[in-house]
């Protein structure tokens, strides 16, 4: 889901949105991303928060270069859809997802097309970028997708080091989790933290107050 040409100038990524509209757009003004810049979504663009289905409408309107990663929470939405994990999806914060696409649920085709085509994992020649983090000791081409959205301390405990810095979002932290082989950057928005861009490659964190609902 790359779009746009031109000369190319830093990447930013940003992480766990949860429909956290405020925030998103704050963080957008923030940064500020010029025509030669890249923007790399983690994912889990939805539930928990309240506006859910504007946060999809932000961010696939966005112009320029983009790349949108799958989260858990969009790979449990698509599975709600096909009627599996139902009580699953609903636990997990989706119940706000559907409200926000109304009653009757109706999900327009754009946005379903926006999570049908959302990338397992994002490789680039200085950074591998993925919702949760990957299965050490297994090649990018071995990893599943449970473990790309699923995955925690397995990933960001491992005591060895990975061949590339890994950018991952999906556990919440209250710091950006930053060392020289991973970084962590959900920092909690949906939950009282920060959202989080990371502005590459000099590693560089932009941040914002997230909804302030206490837990961090």
């Amino acid at each position: 889901m790359n779009q746009g040409s031109g000369e190319r100038g830093a990447l930013y990524v940003i992480g766990d949105i949860h429909g956290c509209l405020t925030p998103l757009q704050r963080l957008l003004d923030k940064v500020g991303p010029g025509p030669g810049d890249e923007l790399v979504f983690i994912g889990d663009y939805i539930d928990r928060g309240p506006q859910s289905r504007e946060v999809v409408e932000l961010v696939r309107g966005l112009p320029g270069r983009t790349t949108f990663l799958i989260g858990n929470h969009e790979k449990m939405l698509l599975d709600y859809l096909e009627g599996k994990q139902q009580d699953l999806y609903l636990f997990n914060g989706g119940e706000e997802t559907l409200q926000s696409y109304g009653e009757p649920l109706v999900i327009p085709e754009p946005h379903l097309t926006f999570f049908k085509n959302l990338r397992p994992y994002y490789d680039t020649p200085g950074f591998l970028f993925v919702h949760a983090g990957i299965r050490p000791m297994v090649p990018l081409g071995r990893q599943t997708l449970e473990d790309l959205v699923w995955i925690r301390h397995e990933c960001f405990q491992f005591i060895g080091r990975f061949e590339k810095p890994v950018v991952f979002g999906h556990t919440p932290m209250r710091e950006v989790l930053m060392r020289e082989d991973r970084i962590g950057i959900d920092t909690g928005c949906v939950y009282g933290g920060k959202l989080t861009c990371l502005k590459l490659p000099d590693r560089e964190v932009i941040q914002v107050r997230g909804l302030g609902r206490g837990f961090f």
